[in-house]
């Protein structure tokens, strides 16, 4: 084979690159999703101070993905396929939540992006610098956040009648919202791993009676619960802050 053809060949991600590309293509397809959902809420908020700061989130979310998919190409991926491959992934969720006033369209998109980033957070400990540093930036903005919680307790203070509904509503989605993960991880192996990586590499800097290989398999065996443990605790906190029961 020529050098010339050499050049033009598509190399796939080695083993450890593969993982980091599966995580690489939720957290861009999160954000492709975010973009469709928040040009939806622009176009319904109720006023239109809302309607320009989310339409300004919905562009922002554009240039996240890009930059992920960017990073993609980089790894050696295919960023379509990347994307592509979560296509159907918040189906269920999506038909089972459906809002039916704006403070529950509101919550809705608090809660699952929380407990999603939360999840890519964790699995992002266990990639490359690079890849890692760039996934911290994108999901360390807390834009719609920060707008969802003031707007949600400025409700509240009025509506004693809303914080129920809505305290009653957020353990819906919550467990939808873990459902989501546990859908994302039995179908791409590639994230649990990473999960399990991370967890494997935090207990080999703490000093550990076990031989290596049995530490590892407990690892292997604990992963799963700690990390549903680690999302439900960082829901009941995001919950607090907005003064809702968990």
């Amino acid at each position: 084979m020529t050098e010339a053809a050499h050049g033009t060949q598509s190399h796939a991600p080695g083993p450890d690159a593969a993982d980091t590309v599966e995580l690489l293509g939720l957290v861009a397809h999160l954000q492709h999703v975010a973009f469709g959902r928040l040009a939806e809420d622009a176009r319904v908020a109720p006023t239109t101070a809302q309607q320009l700061e989310l339409s300004r989130l919905a562009a922002a979310a554009v240039t996240r993905r890009d930059r992920v998919l960017a990073r993609v190409v980089e790894l050696g991926g295919d960023p379509e396929r990347g994307l592509g491959a979560y296509a159907r992934l918040l189906e269920d969720f999506d038909s089972r939540t459906q809002p039916s006033t704006w403070w529950e369209r509101l919550l809705r998109s608090y809660v699952a992006d929380g407990v999603s980033d939360d999840f890519c957070r964790i699995a992002a400990a266990a990639v490359d610098p690079e890849s890692r540093v760039l996934l911290e930036e994108v999901l360390d903005d807390a834009a719609h956040a920060n707008l969802a919680v003031g707007e949600l307790e400025a409700a509240g203070a009025q509506d004693e009648v809303l914080v129920s509904r809505l305290a009653l509503w957020g353990r819906r989605l919550v467990g939808e919202a873990l459902g989501v993960v546990q859908q994302a991880m039995s179908a791409h192996p590639g994230l649990g791993r990473l999960v399990t990586r991370r967890g494997a590499e935090a207990a080999a800097q703490a000093e550990s009676p076990e031989p290596a290989a049995a530490a590892a398999e407990a690892e292997d065996l604990a992963a799963p619960a700690k990390l549903f443990g680690e999302l439900t605790a960082e829901h009941t906190r995001r919950m607090s802050r907005l003064g809702l029961t968990a």
